[in-house]
């Protein structure tokens, strides 16, 4: 029997479709990948599947209606998308708001973040197979949603803060609720270490994988954990303060590795952060009003204004061009998750398909954001 050999010389080049349903990509995604085996040859992704022309949206509302809308976008940063229109607005207004609104804004912020941060943490996890650390990271995210229900009414698109202040005062209970979570959360933070952080199989599946060298970063636009987690210094908190951010010590937290595993462990070092920015502030919430009464009808003067925000995944920036008219004549807004996905081939070139589950997790998409 004559045994002839294979010839393995020839390669062959393969397209396969990832998404666009949710179970194959974070939201709703479609990636064209280019394959040599299981080798990522080229990552080609196709949004626009919940595109609902918010920006036009915008520009044939009031400046008061198009906060709701913002939280359409990355729901997962909904307070903070909500303040950097009102920020714009003030801007625009030459208004000052009071400094109990500054920082209760800032305390909601940071609760947001963690909110964020949970969520992405459990999901990332399941990602990686691990189902417990959804079950895990989601009894923190409710806990934090019944603090936000009770502020503000809702428990996923969320808005509270309007032009000139918050649309409802704090709770009476407010101050207790987040003092009984971050007592709790400071206890369970460190089980996100013990089931993921420091688990081998986990390690192997992030460290070395999926680099981001700092200049790829900046090139890109990538800002959020995800740059830092590349050595690129770029929170708005730090460098332009806005709120009470100018009244509170926090690291930025900075990496230099530029890899999955160096991107996971910057949102956990951020919540840890946040906790303590939340400590600082939530016993020392000023007395006064919550609310700058404003015209029923907004007109800002003649000009351009921009204002941008540090959401959970990144910088979230708001672009207005009035002339002086009751809705806005432009509207733009900056979405960090848009710049973020635009660094994803770059990325994964090179790495094999399972790897890019973590890459994916690690850039934490949020579609809607990038689709608007």
């Amino acid at each position: 029997m004559k045994i002839e050999a294979i010839d393995t010389s020839e390669t062959k080049e393969y397209f396969i479709n990832m998404g666009p349903q949710h179970p194959s990509t974070h939201g709703v995604l479609r990636l064209l990948l280019t394959l040599e085996g299981e080798i990522i040859k080229n990552v080609e992704p196709h949004i626009g599947y919940v595109h609902r022309a918010i920006e036009k949206m915008c520009e044939k509302s009031s400046f008061q209606q198009i906060i709701h809308l913002t939280d359409r976008l990355d729901y997962l940063s909904c307070h903070m998308n909500n303040e950097a229109v009102c920020l714009a607005v003030e801007q625009g207004l030459e208004m000052d708001v009071p400094e109990r609104v500054k920082v209760i804004r800032t305390i909601i912020d940071e609760l947001n973040r963690i909110s964020s941060h949970t969520l992405w943490w459990g999901v990332m996890g399941m990602d990686m197979g691990a189902i417990t650390s959804f079950l895990y990271g989601f009894r923190e995210h409710e806990m934090i949603t019944e603090i936000f229900e009770e502020t503000c009414g809702a428990r996923l698109t969320m808005s509270y803060n309007v032009p000139g202040g918050l649309m409802f005062d704090i709770p009476p209970n407010f101050q207790k609720m987040v003092k009984d979570f971050l007592f709790h959360f400071k206890k369970k933070l460190p089980e996100y270490d013990t089931l993921l952080s420091n688990n081998i199989i986990f390690t192997e599946r992030t460290k070395g994988i999926g680099y981001l060298s700092k200049e790829n970063a900046i090139a890109f636009g990538v800002t959020g954990p995800s740059a830092r987690a590349s050595g690129f210094a770029c929170d708005v908190r730090k460098l332009k303060p806005y709120s009470a951010y100018h009244k509170v010590n926090f690291k930025e937290i900075i990496f230099t590795e530029g890899d999955c595993f160096a991107r996971y462990k910057a949102r956990i070092d951020e919540m840890w952060e946040s906790v303590s920015i939340i400590e600082q502030l939530i016993d020392n919430i000023p007395e006064g009003d919550y609310f700058v009464k404003t015209k029923a009808v907004i007109k800002l003067p003649v000009g351009e204004y921009y204002q941008s925000v540090e959401s959970a995944r990144g910088e979230f920036g708001v672009y207005i061009v009035s002339d002086n008219k009751k809705n806005p004549y432009r509207v733009k807004f900056r979405s960090p998750g848009f710049a973020n996905l635009s660094a994803l081939n770059k990325i994964a070139q090179g790495c094999k398909i399972a790897d890019l589950v973590a890459i994916m997790s690690t850039l934490d998409l949020v579609i809607p954001d990038i689709d608007r």
